[in-house]
């Protein structure tokens, strides 16, 4: 699911220390089919805010997916400084380290623990992150200690759902898909300070990419909203849920199996997929983080999460799915985190 990648930050009277973003489980495909969630977000908080990114799919080898929305935190910026006449909000970096363990692709039941990265910083009010093999930056610059901040920029991320070793051998027997590079645009909004306290954050985000490598040549879109709040000055939690719709050449090329597929594999003929557009799979995420260093702003922090996803609709039904596979998509991870 993608789609939706986080960044929360928290803020005392006249400086701010950083929520953390649900973000290290996303695969190495790109947003749209059940993998994306790609979901990245992005929040901000008063004062010095950083905001949050996220977006996500099943993780490919070692590189993560961008269809699963990110749920696994990462603190933000560290503490703001006494500069009061900076007008944009502090740089900072992030860097997080971790394991999933994750389906081997989307509508997979076979499971498989691989390692997880994350990047993500920001340089006089620009934005960007990295996750696996997704890039983004926020082109609209945040300025210091302001509650709403707007999003938007460009995505380019590798897809590589079914590009590995595939355990099932039905499925092995329709042959590997090659990986496909995706390109698109992300736009959302975050704001400070909703319900528990003025530190708490909500977000909302739309993000939709196009094929360029010829692979599926077709679209995703995914749309995530996402809510975290500091339970105190060391522990965080976040939530967060995505839809992620797929245009008809993703479905033909994932999911549907021709007449000599079926022959190779043994599964019955299922043109159904790449019939029409569809939304094609549901995320929900939680994730938490805790700092070692007793301040989420700085330092290392443990960070953990779990995400569930559901194949729906013409996907669901697929016999790589419905036959071979599973409709439920479940993913768990665990790391480390430092900001400096």
């Amino acid at each position: 699911m993608p789609d939706l990648t986080l960044f929360f930050r928290i803020a005392r009277p006249a400086r701010a220390f950083p929520f953390l973003t649900i973000i290290l489980l996303t695969g190495l495909s790109a947003p749209a089919a059940a993998d994306e969630a790609p979901l990245p977000y992005e929040l901000t908080a008063n004062t010095d805010i950083a905001p949050a990114t996220g977006i996500g799919e099943e993780p490919a080898r070692y590189l993560q997916n961008t269809e699963i929305d990110e749920n696994i935190l990462l603190p933000p910026a560290r503490p703001q400084d006494d500069e009061p006449d900076r007008r944009w909000s502090r740089d900072y970096f992030a860097v997080a380290v971790g394991a999933l363990n994750t389906p081997k692709y989307n509508g997979s039941d076979d499971r498989r623990t691989l390692p997880a990265f994350y990047f993500r910083g920001r340089i006089s009010g620009f934005s960007f992150s990295t996750r696996g093999t997704n890039f983004q930056i926020d082109l609209i610059r945040q300025q210091r200690g302001q509650k709403t901040d707007f999003k938007f920029g460009p995505t380019i991320s590798l897809r590589s759902d079914r590009s590995g070793k595939i355990d099932d051998p039905q499925v092995a027997a329709l042959g590997k898909r090659k990986m496909a590079v995706e390109m698109g645009l992300f736009a959302g909004v975050t704001h400070t300070g909703v319900i528990t306290s003025e530190y708490d954050q909500i977000g909302f985000r739309m993000s939709a990419s196009k094929d360029i490598s010829g692979r599926h040549g077709s679209w995703t879109a995914s749309p995530t909203i996402d809510y975290g709040t500091p339970l105190s000055k060391r522990a965080y939690l976040g939530v967060s849920a995505s839809v992620n719709f797929y245009g008809k050449g993703f479905g033909r090329y994932y999911y549907d199996i021709d007449t000599d597929g079926s022959a190779a594999s043994g599964l019955p003929v299922y043109d159904a997929a790449g019939r029409k557009a569809t939304t094609g799979k549901y995320t929900l995420g939680i994730a938490g983080a805790y700092a070692l260093s007793g301040d989420l702003r700085k330092g290392f922090t443990l960070i953990g999460g779990a995400q569930y996803g559901r194949l729906l609709s013409r996907f669901a039904r697929s016999p790589i799915v419905a036959d071979v596979g599973s409709a439920d998509q479940w993913l768990f991870g665990g790391g480390l985190a430092y900001q400096f």
